[in-house]
Formats: C-alpha cells, sequence, structure tokens
C-alpha cells in the first residue's frame, strides 16, 4: 500500500508544543512505517518522519505572522491532491476543506473527523458522505447524519510516556486555556483540595486568561508554566498526583487524558463527550458532574492504582493499537 497522510499545516508534525491534529497524524504516520507500508506525510517542511516528507510552506502558519493562513492551507492541501493517483489511498487528518477536492480524484480519501468546530461545517461532510469514509475518534462524538466506517481512538507512543508508581502533591491543568477546558474550574478544584495546581497550557483565550486565571497565579499554590513541549509534559503528567479536566463541552476525545493514564497518572473529569470512552470511573480516575463532586474525587485518588491506568492506556489508547485499527480499515476501503 502507498498512503498519503494530509496533516495540518497548522503547527509542525509532530508539534515542538501544542497541536494534537499534527501528533495524531505523525502517530499514524510513524506507526504505519514501523508496519513497513510506504507513507508519505503531507506537513510543514519542518516537520519530522521517518518517511517521505512533502511540504509546500517550511514554517507552520501559526509560527509565521507574515504566512496568510487561507492561501497556504489552500496551497498544501492542492499540493497532495494533484498527486493523488500516485497513492493508493489518501488518509484526510485536514478536516472538512480535502473533501471538496474528492469529487475530482479518483483515489479513495479517508477522513478522520477530529471533531465538528461547529454544526456549520456538517453539510459538507454530508455533501461527500457517499463517496468518502469517515472514522470517529470516539463513539460520542458522531453525526446521526453520517455514515461511518469505524471508529478509531486517537494512540500515542508508549516510550514518550514514562511509568511512575508514585507522584508527587500537586494537581495538574494540562490543555489549552479556554472557558470550554475548565482552567478556571481547575483553580477552584485545587483551592477546595488544599492542594498545589499546576497550569500548563497554550493561551487560546487572552481576554479569558487574563480575568479568570492570571489573578490567581502567585507561584505559590497556583502556577503557571507556559505552553510545554515533550519532555516538561511527561514529567509533569507522571509526577502529578491527578489530571483536573473539568471541560465544559462535549470533547471528541482529550489527548491529554489518554497521555496522563499513560504516565500512570489518574484524571478527575467531568462525565461530558468522550469522557466515559476514556475513562473507567474508580479504576483509572473519577467522572464527575460538579466542581463539589471533583473535590471529593481528588480526596480518593489514593485508592486508584497508578499501574491500572497504564494498562488500561495501552490496551486502548497506544499507537500500535491505533495502526493496526487504521490498518484494517484502509483493508476495508481498499478491499484487500
Amino acid at each position: 500500500m502507498k498512503i498519503a497522510i494530509l496533516s495540518p499545516v497548522a503547527w509542525r508534525t509532530p508539534p515542538a508544543r501544542y497541536g494534537p491534529w499534527e501528533q495524531v497524524a505523525s502517530n499514524i504516520a510513524e506507526g504505519l512505517i514501523e508496519k513497513k507500508i510506504d507513507v508519505t506525510l503531507f506537513a510543514t517542511g519542518n516537520s519530522v518522519t521517518k518517511g517521505k516528507l512533502q511540504f509546500v510552506t517550511e514554517e507552520a502558519i501559526n509560527e509565521n505572522p507574515n504566512i496568510d493562513a487561507k492561501v497556504w492551507e489552500c496551497l498544501h492541501i492542492s499540493n497532495l491532491m494533484e498527486q493523488a493517483e500516485n497513492f493508493d489511498l489518501i488518509h484526510n487528518n485536514y478536516d472538512f476543506l480535502p473533501l471538496t477536492y474528492s469529487g475530482l480524484i479518483k483515489t479513495p480519501m479517508l477522513t478522520t473527523i477530529h471533531g465538528f468546530s461547529s454544526p456549520k461545517i456538517i453539510p459538507v461532510y454530508k455533501k461527500y458522505n457517499r463517496s468518502n469514509f469517515y472514522v470517529s475518534i470516539s463513539n460520542s462524538d458522531r453525526s446521526p447524519e453520517l455514515d461511518y466506517i469505524a471508529t478509531v481512538y486517537n494512540g500515542i507512543n508508549s516510550n514518550d510516556f514514562a511509568f511512575r508508581k508514585l507522584s508527587k502533591e500537586y494537581l495538574l491543568f494540562f490543555g489549552r486555556i479556554h472557558p470550554e477546558k475548565g482552567t478556571h474550574e481547575s483553580i477552584q478544584i485545587a483551592k477546595k483540595s488544599g492542594r498545589q495546581l499546576i497550569i500548563s497550557g497554550l493561551i487560546q483565550d487572552q481576554e479569558y486568561f487574563d480575568n479568570k486565571v492570571k489573578p490567581f497565579i502567585n507561584n505559590d499554590d497556583i502556577v503557571y508554566v507556559g505552553n510545554s513541549g515533550p519532555v516538561e509534559r511527561d514529567k509533569l503528567l507522571g509526577e502529578a498526583y491527578a489530571l483536573l479536566h473539568p471541560i465544559s463541552f462535549r470533547e471528541p476525545f482529550g489527548l491529554s487524558v489518554a497521555e496522563s493514564l499513560m504516565c500512570g497518572t489518574p484524571v478527575v473529569a467531568f462525565n461530558l463527550g468522550s469522557m466515559p470512552e476514556l475513562i473507567v470511573s474508580g479504576k483509572c480516575g473519577f467522572l464527575v458532574k460538579t466542581i463539589e463532586e471533583a473535590v471529593e474525587a481528588v480526596r480518593d485518588i489514593g485508592y486508584i492504582d497508578r499501574s491500572q491506568c497504564r494498562e488500561w492506556a495501552l490496551s486502548k489508547f497506544s499507537k500500535q493499537r491505533m495502526t493496526e485499527a487504521y490498518i484494517e480499515v484502509y483493508k476495508n476501503i481498499l478491499k484487500l
């Protein structure tokens, strides 16, 4: 099989810090390469892969303010589509826009839907529903208006996350700093629990950060360490007493949750979206509905066996498991 993996160009693939779609696209590509499959990754020029790399922009569009995002997005996608005949299958990880090319090429296209940014994008998916193949990243993130060939959970490289049997005492918020991700709620949970909170993540909503987060940062019990890279991420997640994930939206997956569990660190999350698929409540964390319930859950974290968190993550969210699932999807599409 010759597979083209289309990654976004918002960030490098894999990202130096933030970039969940780019991280998953990288894990898919490298997982396939380990299985001796011929892979060409379409990403930024500074991306890293053991396969072939094709690019039109050296830098990520979010890393260069002089780049017009829409222009380079179109150039990037068209670069692949104009070479479509060279591949047996295109695996699109770049949302809905590549679908608009699919009627002009003969190569089958699989699109992993990494979430719906808005219901307004669903008409594009509906238009190409019968001529394309869709994968959901959780059962909870399926639109009733679309057909899916499979659900494949995002897989992470277990070697990037060291298991730590013992933790420190701090709680951790790790993710986008945005109202829907619950940074402010994490601060409240930590304060009511009497524990230090370390916050790590990309500031996606500056007003929210300035008004709801920054006033509490004192480098004592509430600490902001910036947007952490892979080395810092592994240490922060692995040494945390628990990861707090008090989201207020139906999150399609939650990569930081899987990463935390891979380190052996349990998660306290609000019971929305895909969280029941990622967390077995009472076994590798707790699913709660309120701040008060989260505080109670933090008190019970000591009953969680950290090795069970790691085992669960390996069984469900490893790169190997994801790769094998996608290979089965490819074979199904190509009738192999």
